[in-house]
């Protein structure tokens, strides 16, 4: 049986206070909320801070202010539950609702908050294994090791970023207000991520993600999330596709983004993808090209479930069901007799 080591877990009274403790604590110390991916990963020596800092109990995390002057407020310690059933989310932004839905399991979900999934640490079949068998197989670089054993002549690591929730709200154009010691700063999604699968976010250690504004200027968008997994429930994506589009009363697009998560240490927003659509009309053939493009920039490799080449091949077949969805556009039935919105 894996135990949790011994650790002082610190009760802050602000969100201020929290953050001047993780300055002042420095590396040995860890912010926890819900701890749905905090515990597991210290129970297997991936993660050994000496000091939690708790943020579940500070209000400021908490709220869903669906009219909020600048747009939609969701505060980064609202459960996964919280966010997937509230009818504001779901009837403005149902790719977030869906996202936030498909997220592990009811218990998890129930615990675990967005703001904990927007950054959930990168994963490896390498990597997420018990300290024991890390070492019999060799430690990689992201913990106590020197080397990827995914690419061994990789000078960084190729660990997966796969929430379900930050591509959305990539593709929405949110802005996350984070607070640190000095103060707090607003910083838009496009910013945040790196493609590093140990330093995937350029938050500072000492930053807490205080939430999350979806602006006003994307309450029109369309919106969708489809997520590839081998179980319905459960499990991480192994591929997720999000995307946002508006359309005029003709079928052109004005304005378009696709983002993809689990095929990189970090979301990948297609650019070409909206390139190829904005200030067109809407077809088959433009949704393939799209769907070409996405496959083009989609690099899974072999340190999650299910092969490479079929990862990336559904690359394809998932943009293509999600932005003709958008587009109400239907497409011919495929061999695996899915249907657009399944996961």
């Amino acid at each position: 049986m894996l135990r949790l080591p011994d650790f002082n877990y610190i009760k802050p009274k602000s969100l201020k206070e929290a953050a001047r403790l993780l300055a002042d604590l420095g590396p040995e110390a860890m912010a926890v909320a819900g701890g749905t991916d905090v515990y597991p990963k210290m129970k297997r020596g991936q993660f050994t801070p000496r000091h939690l800092v708790s943020l579940r109990p500070l209000a400021e995390l908490k709220g869903i202010r669906p009219q909020a002057r600048e747009g939609m407020w969701i505060g980064a310690g609202e459960t996964l539950t919280r966010v997937s059933q509230n009818s504001a989310v779901q009837r403005r932004f149902p790719a977030l609702a869906h996202a936030a839905g498909s997220v592990s399991t009811p218990q998890l979900r129930n615990a675990g908050t967005i703001g904990g999934n927007v950054f959930v640490d990168t994963r490896c079949n390498y990597y997420d294994q018990t300290f024991f068998w890390r070492e019999a197989a060799g430690f990689c670089m992201k913990k106590d090791g020197d080397i990827c054993l995914v690419a061994p002549k990789s000078k960084s690591c190729l660990a997966l970023f796969s929430s379900d929730t930050a591509p959305v709200l990539l593709s929405l154009g949110a802005l996350a207000l984070l607070v640190g010691p000095d103060g707090p700063r607003t910083v838009p999604f496009d910013e945040i991520y790196r493609d590093d699968g140990m330093h995937f976010i350029t938050k500072r250690g000492d930053e807490l993600l205080k939430g999350m504004l979806i602006p006003r200027a994307s309450f029109g968008l369309g919106n969708v999330y489809l997520k590839l997994r081998r179980r319905g429930s459960f499990d991480f994506p192994i591929l997720g596709v999000a995307a946002a589009m508006s359309m005029d009363r003709q079928g052109s697009c004005l304005s378009a983004k696709l983002v993809l998560t689990a095929v990189a240490s970090a979301p990948k927003v297609v650019d070409e993808a909206s390139r190829l659509l904005v200030g067109k009309k809407i077809s088959r053939e433009l949704i393939e090209a799209a769907a070409e493009a996405a496959a083009k920039v989609s690099h899974p490799v072999d340190n999650a479930d299910l092969d490479y080449w079929y990862r990336k091949r559904m690359t394809s077949v998932y943009v293509k069901r999600a932005l003709a969805g958008l587009a109400g556009i239907e497409l011919e039935a495929e061999r695996a007799g899915k249907k657009p919105n399944q996961v």
